[in-house]
């Protein structure tokens, strides 16, 4: 018989064959990452089915916006996680709660000020996307109901965070498989049967990380044994707040630049038409999931890296590495195969128009080769991250994007412009990022070889 409260209980990556542990950890990590990217996607069949095209495109169009303005979080739950997995791999039970207790404080201010910026920069910042008429009102109804309600989706983010640094992949996947049953069933009601359009998606959305973040805070609550959290323990103590914005700060960043370059290609795309920017809505949202074993392992592997070095077991750490990466690539090579079989299949859920589906087909076999290149980046940088160097996957994502994806996109775009395409080939996005994918691969085996990343550890 299964001891459920053995399964909830958080697990200690510092025992047992390493290759286990990872998959132990990461299946329940993996099915809540599709699970997450079932928020996006249900959104956007139901958005493409009922209300068409361009509200799809609007969708489309609003996740630059929403992305820049979630750095912080992504920095917040990134410092949380790794000290979370050090200080709980050292058994420092003292540092770990006032750890935690530090995140949800800042979590709480920083949710304050995006509500208040995002729902002010909104449409000018859809304007300066370039983003046609005939969508830039959906796309800023979805961003200012999304960012009105920021608070749910941070503390989810967060907290989750914190029970996957504690080991305990299993309640976060639990709470997040009923908050997407949750976010389905209010879309369905808001777009469907009330027709409430985009903003209907968007409040679904909230609701149901809303729902998410409270189970996910009254599960951490009732591990006493591990660490305490009291209003002492919230207090931002200046030891923990440095160290927490010292390893977030450049996985914000990171994210940022990620941002960036998003604005900056999603203003390209803008440029080629609604018919491009849905297909690439569609592309993005099937990429989501051939992704999430890369951000599964690449996550598996901060956690296990970072109780093992908390615990001083380097050697476990080495043969984890090894063998992480071998199962990232072996899963990615089979849904790589996956796609380039049924890809069309895939691209038909979110739309009845053919010449879409066929667009968006031809974009995905572009990409298909960078997702095997991408489990071999999120793995290492999983493991850099686990360490607490966090600075060299921020340059990594910096080289990447900023140096190599974007002018690559539009020098492409402006070197096959021409009477059928005047703003240049939409291939240029996708090709760019492809070239992007494999440069990171090949520079993140450098610097992992190259091995700075094992003096990082915060705890002694």
């Amino acid at each position: 018989m299964i001891n459920i409260k053995q399964l909830l209980a958080p697990k200690d990556m510092t025992k047992g064959t390493p290759w286990k542990r990872i998959i132990e950890f990461a299946i329940p990590l993996l099915i809540g990452n599709i699970a997450q990217q079932l928020y996006n996607t249900v959104d956007s069949i139901i958005v493409g089915k009922y209300i068409g095209d361009n509200a799809l495109a609007a969708v489309g169009s609003a996740a630059p916006v929403l992305h820049m303005l979630l750095v912080f979080f992504v920095g917040v739950a990134t410092g949380t996680s790794i000290m979370v997995a050090q200080y709980f791999g050292a058994k420092d039970k003292e540092s770990l709660s006032r750890s935690i207790g530090v995140s949800i404080t800042i979590t709480a201010i920083v949710s304050v000020i995006i509500m208040i910026i995002g729902t002010l920069i909104v449409k000018p910042f859809l304007t300066f996307l370039n983003t046609p008429e005939s969508i830039i009102y959906w796309a800023e109804e979805y961003l200012k109901i999304f960012f009105l309600g920021i608070a749910g989706f941070s503390y989810f983010n967060i907290l989750s965070g914190i029970l996957r640094g504690l080991g305990d992949s299993i309640s976060a996947l639990v709470f997040l498989l009923i908050s997407t049953s949750i976010n389905v069933v209010l879309d369905i009601l808001f777009v469907a049967k009330f027709n409430m359009g985009v903003g209907g998606v968007a409040l679904a959305t909230i609701i149901a990380q809303g729902i998410s973040a409270i189970l996910c805070f009254i599960k951490l609550r009732q591990m006493k044994d591990i660490f305490e959290l009291n209003l002492e323990m919230l207090k931002p103590v200046k030891e923990y707040v440095v160290k927490l914005i010292k390893l977030g700060l450049p996985s914000g960043l990171t994210q940022a630049i990620f941002s960036f370059a998003m604005i900056a290609v999603q203003s390209l795309t803008n440029s080629f038409g609604e018919m491009v920017i849905a297909a690439n809505v569609i592309v993005m949202r099937v990429d989501g999931f051939a992704m999430m074993p890369n951000f599964t392992f690449g996550n598996a592997m901060t956690t296990f890296v970072g109780q093992n070095i908390g615990a001083n077991k380097m050697d476990r750490v080495e043969k984890g590495v090894k063998d992480g990466l071998k199962i990232a690539v072996g899963v990615s090579t089979i849904i790589t195969i996956i796609l380039l079989t049924f890809g069309k299949h895939l691209m038909a859920l979110f739309t009845n128009t053919n010449e879409l589906i066929e667009l968006s087909m031809h974009m995905m076999r572009i990409l298909a080769a960078g997702y095997i290149a991408m489990a071999i980046t999120q793995c290492l940088s999983g493991v850099m991250r686990g360490a607490g160097d966090t600075l060299t996957p921020m340059w990594i994502s910096f080289i990447t994007t900023i140096v190599l994806r974007v002018p690559i996109a539009y020098t492409i775009a402006h070197f096959t412009k021409s009477p059928e395409y005047p703003a240049g080939r939409p291939e240029s996005v996708f090709v760019s990022l492809l070239i992007a994918w494999i440069s990171g691969a090949v520079i993140n085996i450098f610097f992992y070889k190259k091995g700075k990343w094992r003096d990082k550890a915060i705890v002694d």
